[in-house]
């Protein structure tokens, strides 16, 4: 529901808070434990499209007729709403940031359907798909009768249209996390609800125009996998530091590296990859259990040097391991995409500057949430560089 001055509604669907604790000891590049909170970062992201392309095509163009991409949560009717609030976005020369933003806020409001309401007179009469009941609210973004007539409301185009408007006037929202600039045009009971749908609306979005969630703003158009120093894709991720990857994940010769090796001198900003919640920021113990995280350490010596935990919409989560310093981050802290997290250096298990970078699912910090950062960061726009 959205009526553009203040909430007026009840909350519909609460936050929820599922603890989750590991006991596993720490060791660098086998995994983490610890105890955090997963709320409204948690939620849509391990649902996947089928029969459409996840590649960055270049041109985006997006169809509303003809057959649209199969998945288990949302049918043909609410995808063919999701081409048509992207299609708008493209004909207001919106970004695609913009689109990934206004699918999310669709799907929070409405599950991306357009509905009537029986306390407003005429709605029922209009083609809808299906009845809610929030006040006088109506549509695809539950827009309350400030935004414009019932048949208006109800028309998927305009809808979207008056959306985009709104998006457009919020300073920044090209750079805000989706949640805060979803809550700028909506003005929600429940401001955080936003952030979970971000990872599944850009999938509909890259299945629906050519991968334009992979993209970045640049030079006045977008281009296609270059999220890195700073840029941040239209998913809403970045590539935490330029630089190749030399050490794999789980290669044949190291069967228990759980991520990445990055290599870069040291005291190279390290960036969060996404928007998130700090879960841990803390100097892990070497194999002695001893807190010696501020020399360099080698081979062998065991953890992860200073490193930092964080929590992201969709319950990924990423490490950043061989700070040269403390992190510049808290517990419970949440940080941006982009943000500075901490510099390269080489403590704990390392043998010369580098970051040991990892992506975990489902909110599971140990080695069996582990997965290959590669193809998942160069899905989400932000590739890292030399692992192609």
């Amino acid at each position: 529901m959205s009526d553009g001055t203040r909430p007026h509604r009840r909350l519909r669907v609460g936050a929820l808070a599922a603890a989750l604790t590991a006991t596993l000891a720490l060791l660098c590049c086998t995994g983490g434990a610890g105890a955090f909170f997963l709320t409204e970062l948690g939620g849509d992201g391990g649902d996947e499209l089928r029969l459409a392309s996840q590649d960055c095509t270049g041109d985006f163009r997006v169809e509303i007729t003809g057959q649209m991409p199969r998945m288990s949560q949302y049918g043909e009717v609410q995808l063919r709403n999701a081409a048509r609030i992207i299609k708008v976005g493209q004909e207001m020369k919106v970004p695609p940031r913009g689109w990934v933003i206004a699918v999310a806020t669709a799907m929070q409001e409405s599950r991306l359907r357009n509905l009537a309401n029986p306390t407003v007179p005429g709605s029922q009469t209009r083609p809808n798909e299906g009845v809610g009941s929030d006040h006088d609210s109506v549509g695809l973004f539950q827009q309350r009768a400030s935004w414009g007539t019932v048949a208006q409301r109800m028309t998927p185009e305009y809808a979207a249209r008056k959306f985009y408007e709104k998006l457009l006037q919020v300073a920044g929202w090209e750079r805000m996390p989706l949640t805060r600039a979803a809550q700028a045009v909506q003005i929600s009971a429940f401001p955080d609800a936003y952030a979970k749908h971000e990872t599944l609306a850009s999938t509909i979005v890259n299945a629906l125009a050519g991968g334009a969630a992979r993209t970045v703003p640049v030079g006045g158009g977008q281009a296609c996998d270059a999220a890195a120093v700073g840029r941040i894709a239209a998913s809403g991720w970045t590539a935490p530091i330029p630089g190749g990857v030399g050490s794999g994940f789980r290669t044949a010769d190291r069967p228990a590296h759980n991520g990445v090796d990055i290599a870069a001198p040291k005291g190279t900003l390290i960036r969060a990859a996404a928007t998130g919640r700090v879960l841990v920021s803390r100097c892990d113990p070497d194999r002695a259990g001893r807190l010696s995280c501020n020399v360099d350490g080698w081979p062998d010596k065991g953890g992860c040097g200073w490193f930092v935990d964080i929590l992201h919409a969709g319950n990924f989560v990423t490490r950043y391991c061989h700070m040269v310093t403390k992190p510049r981050v808290r517990v419970g802290q949440t940080v941006e995409a982009g943000e500075v997290i901490g510099q390269v250096g080489s403590s704990g298990n390392s043998s010369g500057p580098h970051l040991h970078f990892e992506v975990h699912t489902d909110g599971d910090r140990s080695s069996r949430g582990a997965i290959d950062p590669v193809p998942f960061m160069r899905d989400r726009g932000a590739p890292l560089r030399g692992a192609e």
